[in-house]
């Protein structure tokens, strides 16, 4: 059996971070680009709610996909201490945490919502996916908007034998 090295490990975790991003923002870019984009086109008929969906959730996969191609490119040939450092900075970010958790509640509660909502509009597959996806980018709304208004998560301090164990 093949060992794992802590190196790869690192940039296990750092793909798994960029390719939650990368879903993120890509679902909330994808909605509003593909409404333009339809009504300046081909105007108001052609507009479709399950086609939007659909756009919600093939986006988000690829920028799931994009994500963590580009991160393994950075991270894969980088040096086992960069690569350290950027997953402990990225595993004690409060703020990135909580964008996560606003994405994930935001994901679950349309992926759940917009089904018995919508039901008779859209594909039960399109209605699913893409109400998470519109999910995730509406948690990530409201994480930036928390943290415009003032509720900012609290910064914790990594410690230094942690960057740099003896």
């Amino acid at each position: 059996m093949a060992t794992t090295t802590n190196h790869q490990l690192d940039v296990q975790f750092l793909v798994k971070k960029s390719m939650v991003a990368g879903y993120q923002y890509m679902s909330l870019l994808a909605p509003p680009a593909y409404l333009a984009f339809t009504l300046t086109r081909y105007g108001r008929s052609a507009f479709s709610l399950n086609r939007l969906l659909r756009a919600t959730w093939v986006a988000g996969a690829v920028g799931t996909a994009a994500g963590g191609g580009i991160e393994y490119a950075r991270s894969a040939y980088a040096t086992e201490d960069s690569a350290r450092t950027r997953r402990i900075a990225s595993a004690y970010d409060t703020s990135l945490i909580r964008a996560e958790d606003h994405s994930t509640i935001g994901s679950l509660l349309f992926g759940l919502l917009t089904p018995a909502l919508l039901w008779k509009r859209a594909r039960a597959v399109h209605l699913f996916l893409g109400g998470a996806g519109i999910g995730s980018g509406v948690g990530l709304i409201a994480h930036w908007t928390r943290s415009a208004t003032g509720d900012r998560p609290a910064t914790v301090v990594i410690p230094p034998q942690v960057i740099a164990p003896q």
